[in-house]
């Protein structure tokens, strides 16, 4: 019989990250919109705001799973 991973009265980091992921993209899209005016200093052309929420669809996966790691760091401090 397999057993579910313990996790002792927490959410898993998956379901945290599930929870998190439409901000974190969110975030992730912003930053990739200003990142794409900065590039315009150097002259790579800008990234229009499509393309930047279509990239952050990906992109999102790992850096919601980072804010989910973060997330559960910061709720074990707060609970000792």
């Amino acid at each position: 019989m397999r057993k579910a991973p313990r996790t002792d009265g927490h959410w898993p980091l998956w379901k945290l990250g599930a929870m998190l992921y439409p901000f974190v993209a969110g975030a992730v899209a912003i930053n990739l919109f200003l990142l794409g005016l900065m590039w315009q200093a150097v002259g790579i052309p800008a990234l229009s705001p499509v393309a930047c929420v279509i990239l952050s669809v990906p992109l999102g996966i790992p850096a919601s799973w980072a804010t989910a790691r973060w997330v559960r760091l910061l709720i074990d401090a707060a609970e000792r």
